[in-house]
């Protein structure tokens, strides 16, 4: 059976729920990763709120759209950054606060805690999100910067989101860290060290996007084979590198979709990521789970990015083999 097709709203949160639900059926998608901003899943109403929940299944069934994650990577940022002025423009005011940077870490953490209860009420198990990072900003090791600064981050993110994992786990729900640069792990090595940071926590899992690794140089495949077991949810996502000699993978301070940029996102199918690999090497793990479409791409208009997408990804997802494809042939090799 083929896995549903879903389109991430993060990129769709300035538009009513309602009005995107009608879209994404109108394109032929078969359900919506519903981002925990805009109006399309409030956490805090999904909490306090009896109806609330039934009410956004109700509307999503009237346009005959499912629902298999919800995301809240805005506040997960917050979580274990060093918190500036920029996570004011991505934060709740309830979260921001006066913005003392402990008081919005501590926040954060506890919505963060309120999305599983909400998911659990919601019906689905994955929460999809990010984690921010104590030592992202030490990317590069100048000043010097020794060991010891970069195992104290990864503590202090373990001290941090080892209580939210516990209550992950009693409420029978995962989260799946976009493994992405930010964050407190941003490629394999940096994934297998914050499990280890995190005793292998076992509600700690991955949202797979190929579009963050491809560009650092990555092979997306490679993470599926070695973190498959981590795998709780799929986007599909693009990227290209231009590396042309003058431009930069670090992207030089240059905004999405300016020409000097080493890297920019694509539409699914328009940049350098394999999906035909990545689909045979979901299909090896036994991966079931929903193929949410993350839109992203600066030259391209997004309702013709999303309608062109679906079709993409229904294009290259195919089963797994039910048996050797040469099966069918006797023991004295005739057809």
């Amino acid at each position: 059976m083929p896995r549903p097709v879903t389109l991430f709203t993060g990129q769709w949160a300035d538009l009513p729920l309602k009005t995107l639900c009608e879209m994404a059926s109108d394109w032929g998608y078969d359900g919506l990763e519903l981002a925990c901003w805009g109006d399309h899943f409030e956490v805090d109403k999904a909490l306090t709120d009896d109806g609330y929940c039934k009410a956004k299944r109700d509307l999503l069934e009237s346009f005959g759209l499912n629902c298999f994650a919800i995301s809240n990577h805005l506040v997960g940022q917050a979580v274990s950054d060093p918190i500036d002025d920029r996570h004011k423009s991505i934060l709740p005011d309830r979260v921001w606060g006066n913005g003392d940077p402990d008081g919005v870490n501590e926040r954060a953490a506890a919505e963060i805690i309120d999305t599983a209860k909400a998911a659990n009420l919601f019906g689905v198990d994955v929460v999809n999100g990010f984690t921010g990072s104590p030592i992202w900003h030490k990317l590069y090791f100048f000043p010097p910067t020794s060991e010891e600064d970069i195992d104290k981050g990864y503590q202090e993110f373990a001290n941090r989101w080892l209580p939210i994992l516990d209550e992950y786990e009693n409420q029978g729900v995962s989260f799946a860290l976009e493994v992405h640069p930010t964050e407190i792990a941003y490629d394999l090595y940096t994934f297998d060290r914050t499990l280890e940071a995190l005793d292998g926590h076992e509600s700690f899992c991955a949202n797979f996007d190929p579009s963050h690794l491809i560009w650092q140089g990555i092979d997306p495949v490679k993470f599926i084979e070695v973190f498959g077991d981590r795998i709780a949810h799929v986007h599909v996502k693009d990227a290209a590198t231009s590396l042309d000699g003058s431009t930069s993978v670090l992207g030089s301070h240059l905004a999405f979709g300016s020409l000097g940029r080493g890297w920019d996102f694509r539409s699914p199918g328009r940049g350098d990521v394999d999906f035909d690999a990545i689909i045979r090497a979901l299909n090896r793990i036994e991966y079931e789970g929903p193929l949410s479409v993350e839109w992203e791409d600066p030259a391209m208009a997004r309702e013709h990015g999303a309608m062109e997408a679906v079709d993409f990804v229904r294009s290259i997802d195919f089963p797994a083999a039910g048996q050797a494809f040469d099966s069918a042939f006797d023991k004295d090799g005739n057809s």
